[in-house]
């Protein structure tokens, strides 16, 4: 040490910070590997997981799409049976007013006879009305499952584009190195997660 309070280095003092120096070269990069591979492995099995849940996902979207154009064919053939009983009833609504007339023209020996046309059809007719109204009603409750099965549909490929889309910030995060692309990831896949929830409680 000088008087004017600087420090003179001996060869000593070279050797050792030439050591410190190495040394920390050394170490350094060593950390930053242990890091990287820290968070490749955690991007690795997040991604797994995420992967397999979207295949769940859209195994659920293709299965709730199927049930829906099942149910809407469903719907289909009920109402078709709806309306041949309706054409049915009308075909019956015709006869009677036939049968109406030929009593009312008719003499008085054969009026009874027309009158008990008339109380078939008649009765015929309230038959074939609670048929096509039951088919109806079975038509509108298969065509509302239907839209609950598209909905749900809806909610379930929500889900899966989701997680497709974090998968896709995941790789990112591999090549870049960047930490807010590694919680894009988590945060796009918890919301493809909470948007699953809704899709499996019909909502």
């Amino acid at each position: 040490m000088s008087a004017g309070g600087f420090h003179v280095h001996g060869p000593h003092d070279h050797e050792l910070e030439h050591a410190g120096a190495h040394g920390d070269s050394h170490h350094a990069p060593a950390s930053t590997q242990a890091g990287r591979a820290s968070m490749t492995s955690q991007i690795a099995v997040c991604t797994a997981v995420i992967a397999t849940v979207g295949a769940i996902f859209a195994y659920m979207g293709g299965l709730t799409q199927a049930n829906a154009g099942l149910y809407k064919n469903n719907a289909g053939m009920k109402k078709t049976e709806a309306s041949n009983q309706w054409n049915y009833f009308q075909s019956k609504s015709t006869k009677q007013s036939l049968a109406e007339f030929a009593r009312d023209t008719a003499p008085d020996d054969r009026r009874q006879g027309w009158q008990a046309k008339v109380s078939r059809y008649e009765q015929e007719k309230g038959e074939i009305l609670l048929v096509a109204q039951k088919l109806e009603a079975e038509a509108n409750d298969w065509d509302q499952k239907s839209e609950a099965q598209m909905h749900q549909h809806h909610r379930w490929a929500q889900a899966t584009t989701a997680l497709q889309v974090s998968i896709a910030l995941a790789a990112m995060a591999l090549l870049t190195r960047r930490k807010w692309l590694e919680w894009g990831m988590l945060g796009v896949a918890g919301v493809g997660l909470a948007v699953g929830a809704l899709a499996a409680m019909h909502i």
